[in-house]
């Protein structure tokens, strides 16, 4: 099978950011494989990006793959040919499943590895980014498990920043009886979402154990509105828009309920608990994973509110 493979420079920040939006390149049919890595720790803020394809990207791809990283703007991409392979499995062993309390995340490649009794969701190698090989995704499902074995029970969840759908999958596994909602401001994420979904066996709609999928940033959506407050919220977004948004999920979540926030740094997430501390939260839980932080947070419960039960 031929191959092709682009290489470019880019940032630290521009490689955490492709970690969780590969848009447009969903599109392309095959989807192809982006990976990142550090070129030298000596220069951590120094990264490179390879986009793996089946055919020669054309000129349009290329400027495509220039726009995903800004840095390299000025640089001329280092296209060659690979020798005669299957790129897709190469790619995929190179993303390891995830294993996470009960949950096992994995590509198409590594399906006879699957532990017996996990809640198993599979994501093509190609929408990788943001399934649970990223550490604040992993993180997020290390803290949703976590909940599960807590007795928490949850009748009303929403995933914000949604991206592949992955969190939302999750949570409705856990809670099946609970009305969700999963958004992203990408609608071609919420196009990779639907996909996942059909490909998870995850129902679609806005009844109980359905996911009902929209494309919206934070709350604006009325259909979000309409159906807040909700008991448990996730946000695995980045820490600018989680404190810009603290007073919108400050509203958006009922009293005794749930916050989970991803996305942010280790250094931001005092940043990010003091905004919600100012609206009405308390920090139950901060788990550090790398260089990032997750965030469990509780609504302050108000006099004559019932909050999210326990089993």
């Amino acid at each position: 099978m031929e191959s092709w493979k682009l290489t470019l420079p880019c940032t630290r920040a521009e490689a955490e950011i492709l970690k969780e939006d590969i848009a447009p390149f969903v599109l392309l049919e095959p989807v192809p494989v982006l990976m990142t890595s550090e070129i030298d720790p000596a220069a951590p803020d120094d990264w490179q990006l390879d986009i793996y394809f089946e055919e020669e990207p054309s000129a349009a791809t290329v400027t495509m793959a220039k726009q995903l990283v800004p840095s390299s703007a000025d640089t001329t991409p280092v296209i060659i040919r690979l020798d005669d392979q299957d790129w897709v499995a190469i790619s995929q062993e190179g993303l390891a499943p995830i294993r996470e309390g009960r949950f096992f995340v994995h590509t198409p490649i590594h399906r006879d590895e699957i532990p017996e009794g996990a809640l198993v969701f599979e994501i093509d190698a190609g929408q990788a980014f943001g399934t649970g090989h990223h550490e604040t995704t992993a993180g997020c499902l290390a803290i949703l498990d976590t909940l599960k074995s807590q007795g928490r029970r949850y009748r009303s969840i929403a995933d914000i920043g949604t991206g592949t759908g992955i969190l939302a999958f999750a949570a409705m596994a856990l809670w099946p009886n609970a009305e969700t909602i999963a958004s992203d401001i990408d609608p071609l994420a919420i196009e990779v979402a639907e996909q996942n979904a059909a490909i998870n066996a995850v129902r679609i709609g806005r009844g109980s154990g359905q996911v009902e999928m929209l494309v919206a940033a934070g709350l604006a959506h009325r259909r979000l509105r309409a159906r807040a407050p909700y008991d448990l919220l996730i946000a695995n977004i980045l820490a600018g828009p989680l404190i810009e948004l603290a007073p919108i999920f400050g509203n958006g979540v009922a009293p005794g309920g749930t916050l989970v926030l991803a996305g942010l740094l280790d250094k931001q997430a005092d940043a990010v608990a003091s905004a919600y501390r100012r609206n009405r939260f308390r920090l139950a839980e901060r788990l550090n994973r790398g260089e990032w932080s997750i965030l469990r947070l509780e609504k302050r419960r108000v006099r004559g509110h019932r909050p999210a039960s326990r089993g």
